[in-house]
C-alpha cells in the first residue's frame, strides 16, 4: 500500500512540474542558459513527435455515396480582396467566395524551401493589398506580389534558434503581422517593411490558431491555457486555465470568436469552452472527446471550430458536431472520419472524410444530402496505376468557390468537384508532394506546396 502511495506522489510532483512555466521574463534575448535548456527541451519533443505513429482505431460510418435527395441551391458567391488570418475570418466561415476562372495559371513560382522532412502543418497562405505572405519551417517570413517577387524576407530568431523547427501561426490586423510560434515566442512586424515591431517571450510554446479581437490578441498555449495579450505590445491582458493533457497537441488549436465576441477554443483535452473576449469570464464549458472517442487508443485531433450564426460546427476524427452557442447544448452529431475544416453555405455543409468520401449535411439536422467517393474519378483519369497512389491520396484541404469545390491532396492533386452534386468534373496533378489548403482571393485560387512552390489560378 505504502509502495503504491508513494507511485502515486511521485506522479503527482512529476504533472506538477511539467504544468509549471519555463519562464516568467519578457525580454526576449535574456537568459542564454534558459534558452539553451528550452532548446534541448524543444528539439527532444520534436524527436517524439517524428517517431509518433499516429493510430486511429475508430472508423467513419458514412462510407457509402448517396445520390443527392433534393435540389441544393447555393448563395450567390462573394468577391473577397483578402485572406487576412487562418480559417480566412474570425468565425472560420470561410463560405462561397467568387473565382473567376482556372484554366489560367498565372503564377508558378518557389519562393522557398522547407529544411524538416517532415513539416506535419505550416501556416495558410495570407493575403492583403495584393500581396501574398507566407512562411516556412525555420521560422521565415516572406512578403511576395502577385508575380512571384520577393518585396521582403523577415527572420527574427538569433542564431541558437536557428536549427530549430519552427511552427508559427499568423494574422494581419492594421497594418502589421502578428506572429506565434511554438517556442513561446510572440512578436509584431511591420507589414510594408517587415521590420519587427516588438517581440515577447512567453516561455511555453504556443499552439493555436492566432486570433486578433478590439486589439486582443488570443492564442492557446501547451498547456492548454488561453492567452490574451495586448496588440501594443504583447503584455498579457488576462489568461484562462483549462485542463491540462500529458499528451502534447501536434496540430493547432482551433479558436473562433462571434461577431458579438463569444470566444470559443479546442484545447487538446477535447473541452470545449465559450469565454467572454472582452472581459476573459468562462460562460460554459464541455468535453468533447467523451462524446467523438470509442477507444482510448485515439488521439484528439479536430478541424477548425466554424461560427455560423447561432451554431459551433468543427469535425473531429471520428465525428462531426453542432452546438448551441448560447447555450452550449447540442444540436446534432454524424458519425464521420474526418478532420478537414467545415465549410457553410446556405442551409449546407460541406466536408470531406479520410476515406475520400464528399459530404454535404443539412446544417439544421446533419442528415446527409449526398455523398460521392471522389477517388474512383482519379483512378480512371490519372496514366499511373492509381494502387500506387492511393495510400498517399489523402485529402488536405478544400475550398467552394463559384459553385465548385477545390480540393488538394497529399499527393499534389488538384480536384474539382460540383458543389451541388459532389460529382468529380475535372482533376490536374500540380505537384509531387504535399499541396495545402487552397485559399481564394482577388477572384483567384491560390496553393502553395510543400516544396514551396506557389501557384495562382484564374
Amino acid at each position: 500500500m505504502i509502495k503504491k502511495f508513494n507511485y502515486y506522489l511521485l506522479f503527482l510532483l512529476f504533472l506538477l512540474i511539467t504544468s509549471c512555466s519555463f519562464d516568467k521574463k519578457t525580454g526576449i534575448w535574456d537568459g542564454i542558459e534558459e534558452d539553451k535548456r528550452k532548446i534541448d527541451e524543444l528539439r527532444k519533443d520534436r524527436k517524439r513527435i517524428s517517431n509518433t505513429v499516429t493510430v486511429f482505431s475508430s472508423k467513419s460510418y458514412v462510407s457509402e455515396e448517396i445520390p443527392p435527395k433534393k435540389k441544393i441551391i447555393l448563395t450567390q458567391p462573394k468577391r473577397n480582396s483578402s485572406w487576412e488570418m487562418s480559417g480566412f475570418n474570425l468565425q472560420n466561415n470561410v463560405g462561397h467566395n467568387y473565382i473567376s476562372g482556372f484554366s489560367n495559371r498565372f503564377l508558378k513560382k518557389r519562393v522557398s524551401k522547407n529544411k524538416f522532412l517532415r513539416s506535419e502543418e505550416i501556416a495558410p497562405i495570407l493575403i492583403s493589398n495584393n500581396y501574398i505572405y507566407i512562411t516556412n519551417d525555420r521560422g521565415s517570413i516572406y512578403k511576395v506580389n502577385f508575380n512571384g517577387s520577393i518585396i521582403w524576407k523577415k527572420n527574427i530568431y538569433k542564431k541558437l534558434y536557428k536549427k530549430l523547427y519552427k511552427k508559427l501561426s499568423f494574422a494581419i490586423y492594421k497594418d502589421n503581422l502578428f506572429v506565434a510560434d511554438n517556442m513561446g515566442f510572440i512578436y509584431s512586424l511591420d507589414l510594408s517593411s517587415g521590420e519587427p515591431q516588438w517581440i515577447k517571450n512567453h516561455g511555453i510554446p504556443l499552439k493555436s490558431q492566432l486570433k486578433i479581437f478590439n486589439d486582443k490578441i488570443f492564442v492557446v498555449n501547451q498547456d492548454n491555457r488561453l492567452l490574451s495579450l495586448s496588440v501594443k505590445n504583447g503584455i498579457k491582458i488576462w489568461d484562462i486555465r483549462s485542463i491540462s493533457s500529458y499528451i502534447k497537441s501536434q496540430s493547432l488549436l482551433s479558436i473562433s470568436i462571434s461577431k458579438f465576441g463569444d470566444l470559443v477554443f479546442l484545447n487538446s483535452s477535447g473541452d470545449l469552452n465559450r469565454v467572454n473576449a472582452d472581459t476573459g469570464n468562462l460562460i460554459w464549458t464541455l468535453n468533447a472527446k467523451d462524446l467523438s472517442f470509442s477507444h482510448d487508443t485515439d488521439f484528439f485531433e479536430s478541424s477548425n471550430i466554424v461560427i455560423d450564426e447561432k451554431s459551433i460546427i468543427f469535425s473531429t476524427s471520428s465525428s462531426v458536431y453542432s452546438y448551441d452557442l448560447l447555450s452550449g447544448y447540442l444540436n446534432w452529431s454524424k458519425n464521420v472520419n474526418s478532420k478537414s475544416n467545415p465549410i457553410i453555405d446556405g442551409n449546407y455543409v460541406f466536408l470531406v472524410t479520410k476515406d475520400g468520401f464528399f459530404l454535404n449535411l443539412d446544417k439544421l439536422t446533419g442528415e446527409v444530402i449526398w455523398s460521392t467517393n471522389i477517388l474512383p474519378s482519379l483512378d480512371k483519369g490519372w496514366k499511373i496505376p492509381f494502387e500506387r497512389e492511393k495510400s498517399e491520396t489523402v485529402v488536405t484541404g478544400f475550398t467552394l468557390g463559384s459553385g465548385k469545390l477545390y480540393i488538394t491532396t497529399f499527393n499534389g492533386f488538384l480536384i474539382i468537384c460540383s458543389a451541388s452534386t459532389g460529382k468529380v468534373e475535372s482533376f490536374k496533378r500540380i505537384a509531387f508532394v504535399n499541396t495545402y489548403s487552397p485559399v481564394i482571393s482577388n477572384d483567384s485560387l491560390f496553393v502553395l506546396t510543400k516544396t514551396f512552390k506557389l501557384f495562382g489560378f484564374n
